[in-house]
């Protein structure tokens, strides 16, 4: 019998509706603002957003006193903050309570005098914008993306401080404070990853290696989705990462018996439905 099991935890986190909401808010009662980049990794509600009048914000010096920008869920640079306010930007702040907390936890490592090391992707706009927050407060600190860089990256110093991007594995944060722990005097640690993706990573584990095929679904530059296809193809061969329902292959259903989904935390419920939909009629049309 043919079934497909979808995560419990699947699709939108909590910090992810707050951005997502409070856009939908400004469209429907300004009519017309910004995002300073795309306010979620997810280009299909980045383009219902446009059509409420939410426009990714391509250059600054295009914007007017008194014109609104959303600070979306990866958070900003405090530089990039205050640039705003000099220019008397309305701002709305839609970052998620859990990156604030990164950046807190940052500050504070800074104040009582550790070396910071992050555990993220570089590059990556949260990880962007918790570095800004680490030198507004003259802070040194290094973003490491490995166990190689971990190695090679980090000098031999007393005393360190460890923050880990909100969406990081939680199998890497434990192997590089392991690692930390046996060649650090003095090691503060603060588990920042949010409980959200602590959750999915969880249930990507039990169920992948339930299921013939195992569909992760959500933006291909998002790094929390991409962590979950990572673990799930380490468990299940068949793994495949989508954005949509239209990347569904029939081949990858042939002689299928049990489908497992999940998503990203920027994945809205709507594009989870049309994969489940996709699947059924693929399979549907299989068993004429």
């Amino acid at each position: 019998m043919f079934d497909i099991k979808v995560a419990k935890t699947a699709g939108f986190c909590f910090g992810v509706k707050i951005a997502v909401d409070m856009a939908k808010k400004a469209g429907k009662d300004i009519g017309h603002a910004y995002t300073n980049g795309p306010i979620i990794h997810n280009k299909q509600v980045v383009s219902y957003l446009e059509n409420l009048g939410i426009k990714e914000l391509q250059d600054y010096s295009h914007l007017k006193s008194g014109d609104t920008v959303i600070i979306r869920s990866h958070g900003v640079e405090p530089e990039i903050e205050r640039k705003l306010k000099e220019m008397d930007i309305n701002l709305l702040d839609a970052t998620c309570p859990f990156v604030k907390k990164v950046h807190d936890k940052v500050r504070q490592l800074v104040k009582e005098g550790y070396f910071v090391v992050i555990l993220g992707e570089e590059g990556h706009p949260e990880v962007v914008g918790t570095l800004g927050h680490l030198e507004d407060v003259g802070g040194q600190g290094v973003v490491i993306e490995s166990f190689e860089d971990l190695i090679k990256k980090v000098p031999k110093r007393n005393r360190i401080g460890v923050v880990a991007q909100t969406t990081q594995s939680e199998d890497f944060f434990r192997e590089a404070v392991g690692y930390l722990a046996e060649n650090t005097e003095e090691l503060k640690i603060f588990n920042t990853i949010c409980d959200a993706t602590s959750v999915r990573q969880e249930e990507v584990k039990e169920l992948s290696p339930t299921v013939d095929v195992m569909l992760i679904i959500g933006g291909k530059h998002s790094g929390n989705t991409q962590r979950l296809y990572q673990i799930s193809k380490a468990l299940n061969p068949n793994t495949y990462h989508i954005e949509t329902a239209a990347e569904v292959e029939p081949d990858w259903l042939k002689d299928v018996y049990r489908v497992g989904i999940s998503a990203g935390a920027s994945t809205p419920d709507w594009v989870i439905q049309e994969v489940v939909k996709k699947i059924k009629d693929i399979r549907g049309a299989q068993d004429e």
